[in-house]
């Protein structure tokens, strides 16, 4: 193991370590098929998975039609303040999305894919995102921390599907579901190709323009900032292929933020040999997936998956 690959374990050891008191990492999981159905270019399956012992986390899993095995994605659903939609914005897609939902689009390409229902989304809503927050602080735990559990976990189950080839792992998802792709891209090597769309964001320079009320308050996390800047904890992805798609127009995205990211990513992949794996692209608007987004997003899995 080299010098980069013993820093990087380190500091994703220190990262973890910001996460709260999480369940054991070994608890063992257990998945419930409630029904399987063959749509006409996939089957989809629908699933109830115990990947902390604490609550179970719904889920849908899709793959091509055939015995594989296939290359995988987990895809990371979105907040949008709609707590009621969750994972099927997967099966469905949503406003900000393009009409054709993410499950339907990997298949087309040969992909099989998992979403689940993360904390306070979906069939897991009932409780207020502050409520939930607070609880778990006053229980030493971390409501992102949680959050990102249970994408370790579910990537944990994915890779052990018998139709998925664990070696071809991709993680992708716009907002929050941006920020859990690039946070559990830094956390786990088996994730091979991460892409985030619209919340690639600079914690210092959201400060500076005043917009922290812009993300819920399940984005926080106790004394991160003493420890790492996004472009640190994005560092810790190379050299494996990585893709960001932003808006200029993004308040949530800041201009000088992404500047700063890809300036810092740029000088760090090329440390690493691998300046072509980092790929930046910004476009003149908000906070939503464009079909040119969508283009990018499949050719980037094609080429490196």
């Amino acid at each position: 193991m080299g010098e980069f690959d013993l820093t990087q374990e380190r500091r994703r050891a220190e990262l973890w370590a910001l996460l709260g008191d999480l369940p054991p990492r070994n608890h063992p999981i257990s998945a419930r098929l409630l029904w399987r159905r063959e749509e006409a270019e996939y089957v989809l399956e629908r699933l109830v998975l115990d990947l902390n012992g604490i609550e179970n986390a719904p889920a849908y899993f899709v793959r091509p039609k055939g015995a594989g095995p296939f290359p995988a994605v987990l895809f990371n659903h979105s907040h949008g303040g709609n707590y009621e939609l969750g994972k099927e914005e997967f099966v469905r897609s949503r406003s900000y999305l393009q009409e054709v939902p993410y499950a339907v689009a990997l298949c087309r390409q040969g992909y099989a894919a998992l979403c689940i229902d993360h904390w306070l989304f979906g069939e897991r809503r009932g409780r207020t995102e502050s409520e939930l927050f607070k609880l778990m602080l006053w229980r030493g735990q971390v409501l992102w921390g949680m959050m990102v559990y249970d994408s370790v976990r579910a990537l944990d189950y994915l890779c052990a599907r018998p139709e998925v080839d664990a070696n071809r792992i991709a993680t992708l998802g716009l907002s929050m579901g941006s920020t859990m792709a690039w946070w559990l891209a830094a956390l786990d090597t088996r994730v091979k190709v991460c892409i985030d769309l619209c919340c690639l964001t600079d914690f210092d320079a959201l400060i500076a323009q005043r917009g922290l009320d812009g993300h819920g308050i399940y984005y926080y996390v106790p004394s991160l900032l003493k420890h790492f800047t996004t472009a640190e904890i994005n560092a810790l992805i190379a050299p494996r292929p990585h893709l960001g798609l932003a808006g200029n127009l993004d308040p949530l995205t800041p201009r000088a933020g992404l500047d700063r990211i890809d300036a810092e990513l740029r000088r760090v992949y090329a440390e690493h040999g691998a300046p072509d794996a980092w790929v930046l692209k910004r476009y003149e608007i908000a906070h939503y997936e464009t079909a040119e987004m969508r283009v990018e997003v499949l050719a980037h899995l094609q080429k490196w998956l």
